[in-house]
């Protein structure tokens, strides 16, 4: 058995196996339609207890968050169990939340930055297990505003038909995020982002974390980019609005599945969530 480097995305392994469970892996490949790199994948991850590795999970949906549907539907503890990584927001739209290392901190609309209880409750999340290796580091040398950032970004991506997750350190000349605050339950959130702290750091070090997603799935994500902000002393937080940097370390990584928990509150199953939340999105995830 022998690994060899490959692409940043993931690294190639070549192994010998006995015909029975060559036998045994094609005969799974044709009555499941997966890959057997996909097959591959999946079992060594339930062998090695790192299950949902490489799965983008996501509680809820972009046009339900839309509509004002606030109510925490999922533990952070419970979110844990699928990564240790992501961006969401808490019950009542109290906040940014950005998971790194495993740790889940909320950015407050007062700019306060606190770590999450496992109590806390998410209406709406993203997460996936992320441990960046050496191997996979790419420099943008300089980005000078957001459009730079996502420019270099597209260069790391080799799909617009995949999930990429995404993590940039370094240090940043400025930053601009902005914090929502509580908002009662039904409040569409253009209306609430109208209210929206922003707050503005610089010469900062820190991480972006955040996923770009595919637009083929409409209203269930924000699809494109979407990053949240750390800094290093967990002082400074918050939805990515605008940045500038250089010689800043992007690891951009392909995710293989997509999995997605709907809420079963009465809220979510009898709520008008069939109008395009496009508009609405790109005017509450971007800068006013």
């Amino acid at each position: 058995m022998s690994p060899a480097g490959s692409e940043a995305s993931f690294r190639q392994l070549t192994v010998d196996l006995p015909p029975s469970l060559w036998q045994a892996l094609e005969a799974a490949v044709e009555a499941s339609g997966e890959t057997v790199e996909h097959l591959v994948r999946v079992a060594l991850s339930e062998r090695l207890g790192i299950g949902d590795h490489g799965t983008l999970f996501q509680v809820s949906t972009a046009a339900a968050l839309v509509e004002g549907l606030y109510k925490g539907v999922v533990t952070v503890a419970e979110l844990s169990d699928h990564g240790d990584f992501g961006i969401g927001t808490l019950a009542g739209l109290d906040g940014e939340m950005v998971a790194l290392d495993g740790r889940f901190y909320q950015a407050r609309a007062d700019g306060a930055v606190v770590e999450v209880a496992d109590s806390a409750r998410c209406p709406y999340a993203v997460v996936t297990r992320f441990t960046p290796v050496e191997n996979e580091r790419r420099v943008i040398d300089e980005a000078t505003d957001l459009a730079g950032l996502h420019a270099h970004l597209d260069g790391l991506r080799e799909s617009a038909n995949a999930f990429y997750a995404i993590r940039i350190d370094g240090r940043f000349d400025s930053v601009l995020t902005r914090s929502v605050s509580p908002t009662a339950e039904g409040v569409p959130l253009a209306e609430a982002a109208a209210s929206q702290t922003e707050m503005e750091f610089s010469d900062v070090k820190g991480t972006l974390v955040g996923f770009w997603s595919p637009g083929f799935l409409g209203g269930a994500l924000v699809s494109g980019y979407h990053l949240h902000f750390l800094s290093d002393d967990r002082q400074s937080a918050g939805h990515l609005l605008a940045c500038s940097g250089r010689s800043l370390a992007a690891v951009v990584r392909r995710e293989s599945e997509f999995r997605l928990s709907l809420p079963e509150s009465a809220a979510f199953l009898r709520a008008d969530l069939s109008r395009d939340p496009s508009e609405a999105l790109r005017a509450a995830e971007s800068k006013p």
